[in-house]
């Protein structure tokens, strides 16, 4: 919760507890907070006294304090945060047995009514600018054309795939920088928003009508459509100065878009940031959170790219889950209305139940793996 979003939150009447120094790597100090009317009070008063915890990384999307934060919670409780239930499906099994209500900000729906709710596109704004500045950084030659007493120098090619939210803002920094811009979808129907930047759309003979699912994000298609895309891409990447890699489809592995055979192909010096690092990336080389050189290629791996920019992730956030928490608070009191496509959509646990149909098939699956 960032101080700004709280104006959102008056009408309700909600009396706001913020953790101390819960602002601080954000830029905003707990005086903030108190001149806004929040109290302030410790970790383990916060969890004890709340109905509602708004958090960042809840248990299953927080490897450094999940467990703990699950200990602290308490039955009846609603908490509201990233989750990854459909990768973590037997966290949201703790989370039910506990009797935690929880609602998952990844799995709001993206429908016009919750536009203002959707972190993760948020998220992805913040992600696409940010991989083009560490490309543009990384690079050992200049995003722009300049033409100088010494002679003209020709502008970066940049190729993003993927073009979603994080995609489509790479392409838009990466043009703001003078950059000569590619972009690569397999949903052909994206290709209008990537020319309206002033990029060209690649176009490779596989594309389907059948790759967006009815919440707009990519379907996975299946290893013998990865496999041709991976053929036919390898003579786009080749010319490249810089790749940006974004695909990813939810609740699954990050697709290989890019092979090591591919990689060798390109100039060296060239550079690959992949976005998708944390869901296993679409390079094959990727390892998330460090960087690697294969033949004077430069991979990126980046994690949490949104808290690198930590002031304006938390204003966005905030204003996404205040608006969330305002939507579920009817005069004065909380209402979870099943019926409700915004709740039902994002709703993992109630009642001490998985109640979200797809957390609740996959459940079989990861627990046999964990046996």
């Amino acid at each position: 919760m960032a101080p700004g979003a709280m104006s959102l939150l008056k009408k309700t009447g909600v009396q706001l507890v913020v953790e101390t120094g819960a602002g601080e790597l954000a830029g905003h100090p707990d005086a903030e907070y108190s001149e806004k009317g929040a109290r302030i009070a410790g970790r383990q008063e916060v969890f004890r006294e709340a109905h509602v915890l708004l958090q960042v990384r809840s248990p299953g999307a927080n490897p450094d304090n999940g467990d703990e934060d699950l200990r602290l919670m308490q039955r009846g409780q609603l908490v509201i945060g990233f989750g990854e239930p459909l990768t973590s499906p037997n966290t949201a099994l703790v989370l039910a047995e506990r009797g935690v209500n929880f609602l998952a900000m990844e799995l709001i729906p993206r429908i016009t009514r919750a536009q203002s709710m959707d972190a993760l596109s948020s998220m992805a704004t913040i992600a696409g600018y940010k991989a083009t500045l560490i490309a543009a950084n990384t690079l050992p030659r200049l995003f722009p054309m300049l033409m100088t007493a010494a002679g003209t120098i020709p502008p970066a090619r940049v190729l993003v795939m993927g073009a979603g939210v994080a995609g489509l803002q790479a392409i838009a920094t990466a043009r703001r920088l003078g950059a000569l811009v590619s972009g690569y979808d397999i949903r052909a129907a994206v290709k209008e928003q990537v020319e309206s930047l002033g990029a060209r759309f690649v176009e490779l003979e596989l594309d389907d009508g059948t790759a967006e699912d009815k919440g707009g994000y990519a379907k996975d298609m299946g290893q013998e459509f990865y496999r041709r895309q991976q053929q036919l891409l390898a003579g786009v990447l080749a010319q490249q100065n810089v790749v940006i890699t974004t695909a990813a489809v939810p609740g699954k592995k990050a697709p290989v878009l890019i092979t090591r055979d591919m990689v060798s192909r390109m100039a060296p010096g060239s550079v690959i940031v992949d976005i998708a690092a944390e869901r296993g990336g679409n390079c094959e080389l990727t390892r998330p959170g460090e960087a690697v050189n294969a033949g004077g290629v430069h991979i990126l791996g980046p994690v949490n790219l949104p808290s690198t920019v930590p002031h304006h992730a938390s204003q966005l956030y905030a204003r996404n889950i205040a608006t969330l928490l305002s939507y579920l608070l009817k005069d004065g009191e909380l209402k979870l209305d099943r019926e409700d496509e915004i709740v039902r959509e994002t709703l993992v646990t109630f009642n001490g139940e998985v109640v979200h149909p797809r957390v609740r098939d996959l459940m079989p699956l990861f627990s046999a793996q964990a046996h």
